[in-house]
């Protein structure tokens, strides 16, 4: 479904069963369009010059990512005005369409200049038992006294919610590293010191996360405690649970 002003869209090839109804926010000058799924790739141009919003939808056939204009190799949608410059960009990312980065005149430099002090991800990785989430808290507790925001994202406690639809199967794990390394991006950049802890046992899946910060945010801590030591702690009854073979494919 498109929003595009007053103005009609047509797919190419044009829709038999297409349709074109008021939504809900009408009263705004927009109008939605459902069309049928087009075996080509388009780009929706706006240009100024009709519609309630001086905009003007135009579509232009994008075929194996080349066009005339108004789309990129990756099947992006170009807005521009009248005088060239473009609105925003909607693109393809993942599994998600028409996604558009909206930039803010707040940035990071500036929510770190009220905070006093640096965004940054302190990553706490290590076997279960090692001492990673109480690291995390004391570290959190001493900067707190030096007047620094801080937030813990401990890997049980995630679980609890954002990532309580994840097991701990390889390709769970890689989405569970995943998801918390990008919320932790995000801490960052409101310029809080985010202190990610939990086991994380791939490089790569580090590595990644460590890929979303610039060069000098993300702080890697190894908790370097013996396999004898962890599992002599055992606070969650892990490695006793693995050694009766009652847990099956996971990495303590």
């Amino acid at each position: 479904m498109i929003a595009a002003g007053r103005g009609s869209l047509a797919c190419c090839p044009p829709p038999e069963s297409g349709s074109l109804s008021a939504s809900s926010p009408a009263a705004l000058g927009f109008t939605s369009l459902s069309v049928p799924s087009c075996k080509r790739k388009c780009s929706v141009v706006l240009r100024a010059g009709a519609g309630s919003n001086g905009l003007e939808p135009s579509r232009t056939p994008c075929i194996n990512g080349k066009s005339d204009g108004g789309c990129d190799s990756n099947g992006d949608v170009s807005v521009n005005r009248s005088d060239g410059t473009n609105l925003r960009q909607i693109t393809m990312n993942g599994k998600s369409t028409n996604v558009v980065w909206h930039k803010c005149s707040v940035e990071k430099v500036d929510r770190q200049e009220l905070l006093q002090q640096r965004g940054c991800v302190i990553w706490i990785t290590g076997l279960s038992g090692s001492g990673k989430s109480t690291l995390a808290c004391a570290l959190s507790r001493a900067l707190h006294a030096r007047g620094k925001l801080t937030y813990v994202l401990d890997g049980d406690n995630v679980r609890h919610g954002l990532n309580r639809d994840l097991s701990f199967k390889t390709e769970d794990r890689a989405e569970n590293i995943r998801r918390i390394g990008e919320v932790a991006k995000l801490f960052a950049d409101a310029g809080v010191i985010c202190i990610a802890s939990l086991i994380s046992p791939y490089r790569k899946d580090r590595d990644a996360c460590r890929g979303l910060l610039p060069k000098g945010e993300f702080v890697e801590v190894f908790m370097d405690v013996p396999l004898q030591v962890c599992e002599a702690r055992d606070s969650k009854g892990l490695y006793k649970l693995a050694r009766a073979g009652k847990i099956k494919g996971i990495v303590i």
